[in-house]
């Protein structure tokens, strides 16, 4: 067995300046692009060593969400994964129904109390990507 928290979050490239310091007047300045294009993250982190695993989508929806599943369950074949997540509608599709039936044996869902992402380890993770990586800061590709 082993204990997965699961988590989405979505990657802009529009930068915006976060908690920072500066001198009076010399404000940081960010390029931009001036467009608004995005990207979605779906992770698992594996909570006995610390793996992430991760997928990147076009969008948030069950059917990539359904992908995720079944790339965490072949990355760990032979393994009962148990998955802490939030109660995203997703997580909650229709369209999961027959996938989740048949992988009962390898893939058991605990959902988290509503709002409360603070249970959830992977929002650190997310957080702790978007201030080092991402906020003040352009990248050019």
């Amino acid at each position: 067995m082993i204990l997965f928290y699961e988590d989405e979050t979505h990657i802009r490239d529009y930068q915006a300046l976060h908690t920072s310091w500066f001198l009076r007047g010399k404000q940081k300045q960010i390029p931009t692009y001036g467009r608004h294009a995005s990207v979605t993250l779906f992770g698992a982190v594996n909570t006995q060593n610390g793996r992430l695993h991760c997928m990147e989508a076009s969008s948030c929806n069950a059917i990539y969400f359904r992908h995720f599943l079944q790339y965490v369950l072949h990355e760990n074949p032979n393994k009962h994964i148990v998955m802490i997540l939030d109660n995203a509608r997703i997580h909650h599709a229709k369209l999961l129904k027959p996938f989740l039936k048949k992988n009962n044996q390898r893939l058991t869902f605990i959902f988290l109390p509503p709002y409360s992402p603070n249970l959830n380890l992977l929002e650190r993770i997310w957080k702790a990507l978007k201030e080092s990586v991402i906020s003040n800061r352009f990248h050019a590709s």
